[in-house]
């Protein structure tokens, strides 16, 4: 991994790009100590759109009803209700 001191990379910034989109990773150094890593930036793998799934799950009447006493004691127990 070639490593470049703080003016170097500042000096070179354009030839540091060039290798980070070769698959290089560049870290740069201050006072002979690693500070920071350049690496290609990597895509997210798609937008994510609020109500994708809108329509496509249901839920039964009554799902948000609090539960009873009796229901909590036998959830918190790991008992099914």
């Amino acid at each position: 991994m070639p490593h470049f001191n703080v003016h170097e990379a500042k000096s070179n910034l354009s030839r540091l790009l060039a290798l980070v989109e070769q698959g290089e990773e560049v870290t740069i150094m201050r006072g002979g100590e690693p500070v920071a890593d350049l690496v290609r930036h990597r895509r997210k793998a798609g937008r994510r759109t609020l109500g994708a799934l809108a329509g496509t799950i249901s839920l039964p009447e009554g799902w948000d009803a609090p539960m009873t006493n009796e229901q909590a004691d036998r959830f918190l127990e790991g008992k099914e209700w």
